[in-house]
């Protein structure tokens, strides 16, 4: 638990005020992709791999963004560092160990962006739901990830609208949506890493609970596809493993 505490420690004093509540959960997601660094490598290796060749072709290479840059851990940043100019990271929280990084190997070129891209507060307020326009103040935009994104922003969702009866079946679908169409419409080469679904299973194979990770909408066609797991055995129980199905696009 010390490690854990030092990492909130240090990240609290860094993050700005109003994504302070989002430091605990990502110190626990820290912990957790500690605990399961073998399960989760071949998740890992695979969203880095999908990144990368998604660039190759690409014939201007100054700005990449990425959206859900988390731990760094699905981001291949010695790849990105070395083909672009700069590279923005987005998400609610930028963990220490992650400035850390940026700072002693970054060589210059990070920037870091600490932003919500769900686009919850829009749809609450009946606006245009438009997650990713400030992507149009990016200069020299040549590409943009999105990874292991998507599903979160419907989990986060749900779990703010649980006072609100009936408007997340609602409203997570609309944000799943504006999320696709939105880098389906930049005016850039863009990827897509995200599950969209998952099944709990016991250790004699039998099946638990499924779930859709996209509130009904469809996936667009993938490229890749492999099973992660997300929750080992062992982890939260030894009784039960949730395995969650994973596209690139």
């Amino acid at each position: 638990m010390i490690p854990e505490a030092l990492q909130y420690a240090a990240s609290l004093a860094v993050t700005p005020a109003d994504f302070r509540r989002h430091v605990s959960s990502s110190v626990r997601l820290w912990a957790r992709a500690k605990r399961c660094k073998r399960d989760w490598a071949t998740h890992e290796a695979n969203t880095k791999s999908h990144i990368l060749h998604a660039i190759s072709d690409l014939k201007q290479r100054r700005t990449a963004v990425v959206l859900g840059s988390g731990l760094l851990r699905d981001v291949p940043m010695e790849g990105l560092v070395q083909a672009f100019d700069t590279v923005v990271l987005v998400d609610l929280v930028h963990l220490a160990s992650v400035r850390a990084w940026v700072a002693l190997r970054g060589k210059g070129k990070v920037r870091l962006i600490t932003r919500d891209v769900s686009g919850l507060e829009d749809a609450l307020k009946g606006g245009r739901v438009e997650p990713l326009s400030f992507l149009r103040q990016v200069p020299y935009l040549d590409f943009v990830a999105s990874t292991n994104l998507l599903s979160q922003i419907g989990v986060g969702a749900r779990r703010k609208l649980e006072k609100r009866p009936g408007q997340a079946d609602l409203i997570v679908p609309q944000l799943i949506h504006a999320h696709l169409t939105a880098l389906s419409g930049l005016p850039c080469k863009a990827c897509l890493v995200t599950d969209v679904a998952y099944q709990v299973t016991d250790r004699q194979g039998k099946v638990l609970e499924t779930g859709d990770l996209l509130a009904g909408i469809e996936a667009p066609p993938s490229a890749r596809h492999w099973n992660w797991p997300v929750v080992p055995f062992g982890e939260d129980s030894g009784d039960y493993e949730a395995m969650h199905r994973v596209i690139a696009v």
